[in-house]
């Protein structure tokens, strides 16, 4: 072998050592972009283009298409629920209607099934053919190997036969880098015994010079493409067509090489980065979801004690899944657990107030029976005029209205209307019937004014007849007839703590003159005879306990008593002041036993 051929030699072991260094290949998983869908028929018709067109259907853009279908299908579905139960209707007899969109979507899926499967097919049969090419491809090298002294008769048969490997595209992957170091090795040994003359070796390397140039044009204008993930597949492309292209002269390989990997490093970083950026976006939308999530579980989780707490909570969710929308899509790996644990929490507090509302059905039922009863009897008591006791009438059904449980809305606004009508026709006409008896009341309202002030001038006296005297002043109070409603609870309260205060002082008087009294007849007792005192200690002692007797029986009483009307306030007032009265006997009894008993030891 001369020096020339030992230099070709070692030129052409460094061109193939270059050339079997692949490029670095950025994973390309989760790099296809993501369209936001809108609406089920934006969906449906990017299916129909997949099912009808020439693109072969991929796994990834089919699973995302039938995600993105269904969750629009289901929003669509509890939207049409929400509005029904909104507007009154029955839970137990709302029907969920089919959907033409749905079948025409699970038909185009199976086509697009079927494409796949065939498509599947028809790749796995091309693979093995392509297989069995590419190691014909090999033996023939590897033939050409053992016959050196025809390496150059044979060298245009091996390019023809690099250039046939190019054009065999995919293997069966578990067989292709097994394949590719193969066909490196034996494309090495080739150029270990080829001896090209100087032209013919010039030739080609500027041939791959010009078109190594042309690549790394190429990859650096990409750094210009708008479309990050479109520069990222293009520049793929570039390698491969890099990889397949022979050597150039060896003091311009690493120069070229070296501004190809610089235009690649660029589009690599602009794809690396656009997909960090997504990554982060979507873990934050995660965490997003997970915070609704939590948030519609702690509503589910709340007791509702009635219809009110229903909606209000019904609402707050609705609100969270409008916001749910909004937000972009998780990881993939998450992005379908996030979003049934959402659905499960929402399920379960949209399935148990169903059942709710179910369970109020006949609760509803039977309030507005009781509701209609109510309006009849208005209705008949509407043209009374009878005022007084119809006006109780009315006062009364007023407040059994208001013990009756809800209905639907619409129902009871039209129940509540229909019954306020009959309410209000009576409560005219007796409000312009009653015009004249409303000056009557004022002239009323004047003169127990002047019983009260004529009470508290007697509470200044001093005399015997003062009980007397306020007897009769609480007997005209009595015969005075109504006063203006709005003065009634106001007069009603100065007059009792008048008559209170009045009632207390004369019975604390009346006792200290009373004592006194049995205090001075003690001794013409005493001198009846020895057991004189002590029977009418005996009798004041049957006395006590039977005054003991009757206030128990009072306070008793008391406890039955209902004091939410001024009625019922005014009866209790008085039985209050019957017991006190009681107390302050049992009190001047108590002293006289004791006056006795002061008499006796003396």
């Amino acid at each position: 072998m001369d020096s020339q051929d030992k230099i070709l030699e070692q030129e052409v072991k460094q061109e193939v050592s270059q050339e079997v260094e692949a490029p670095e290949v950025v994973n390309e998983e989760e790099a296809q972009p993501r369209k936001v869908y809108e609406t089920k028929a934006e969906v449906l018709r990017r299916v129909q283009d997949i099912a009808h067109g020439e693109e072969a259907p991929q796994k990834e853009e089919v699973d995302y298409l039938k995600t993105a279908f269904y969750k629009l299908h289901i929003a669509e579905r509890e939207a049409k629920l929400k509005a029904y139960l909104d507007a009154g209707g029955d839970p137990e007899q709302y029907v969920i209607t089919p959907d033409e969109d749905e079948e025409k979507f699970k038909a185009e899926m199976g086509i697009i099934k079927e494409r796949r499967a065939k498509i599947f097919k028809e790749q796995e049969a091309e693979k093995q053919e392509n297989l069995v090419k590419k190691l014909a491809i090999i033996d023939k090298i590897k033939a050409m190997i053992t016959t050196p002294e025809d390496a150059n008769k044979n060298y245009q048969d091996f390019k023809t036969l690099q250039q046939q490997w190019r054009e065999i595209k995919n293997v069966p992957a578990e067989k292709a880098n097994e394949l590719w170091r193969n066909y490196q090795l034996y494309v090495e040994q080739f150029y270990d015994m080829l001896r090209l003359n100087s032209e013919a070796r010039e030739y080609d390397f500027k041939k791959n010079k010009e078109q190594k140039e042309r690549l790394c044009k190429a990859a650096e204008d990409l750094a210009e493409e708008e479309d990050v993930i479109s520069a990222f597949h293009q520049l793929q492309k570039l390698h491969q067509e890099y990889r397949e292209i022979g050597p150039v002269a060896k003091e311009l390989r690493e120069e070229i090489w070296n501004r190809f990997k610089a235009a690649s490093t660029i589009i690599n970083k602009r794809h690396q980065q656009h997909f960090e950026g997504v990554r982060a976006k979507e873990e934050d939308n995660l965490a997003r979801k997970t915070a609704l999530c939590e948030k519609v579980e702690a509503i589910a989780a709340k007791e509702n004690k009635g219809s009110g707490d229903w909606e209000k909570h019904t609402k707050e969710i609705i609100d969270i899944q409008t916001e749910w929308k909004t937000i972009g899509f998780a990881p993939q790996k998450m992005n379908v657990k996030i979003f049934e644990r959402f659905r499960a929490a929402c399920d379960d507090f949209f399935g148990r107030k169903a059942e709710y509302f179910k369970g109020l059905k006949d609760t509803f039922k039977d309030n507005a029976e009781k509701k209609r009863a109510l309006i009849e009897k208005a209705k008949a008591l509407q043209d009374s005029t009878d005022w007084k006791s119809t006006g109780d009438k009315f006062i009364a059904l007023q407040k059994e209205w208001k013990t009756i449980g809800i209905v639907p809305k619409k129902l009871g606004d039209q129940l509540w209307a229909e019954f306020l009508s009959a309410c209000n026709k009576f409560f005219e006409a007796r409000n312009a019937a009653g015009a004249g008896q409303r000056n009557e009341e004022h002239a009323n309202l004047d003169k127990k004014r002047e019983v009260i002030e004529k009470l508290k001038a007697i509470a200044q006296e001093t005399g015997d007849n003062i009980q007397e005297k306020v007897q009769k002043l609480v007997e005209e109070y009595n015969a005075i007839g109504h006063v203006p409603f709005k003065e009634k609870d106001k007069i009603f309260e100065e007059y009792h703590a008048v008559l209170d205060k009045l009632y207390k002082d004369l019975n604390i008087s009346v006792a200290k003159r009373r004592l006194n009294n049995f205090k001075q007849n003690l001794k013409q007792v005493a001198e009846r005879g020895e057991n004189a005192l002590d029977n009418e200690r005996a009798r004041l002692f049957r006395q006590y306990e039977t005054l003991k007797q009757e206030v128990q029986t009072y306070e008793n009483n008391l406890g039955f008593l209902n004091a939410s009307s001024k009625k019922g306030n005014s009866l209790i007032d008085e039985m209050n002041r019957k017991v006190q009265k009681l107390k302050d006997d049992m009190n001047l009894v108590r002293e006289k036993i004791k006056a006795i008993d002061a008499q006796n030891q003396e």
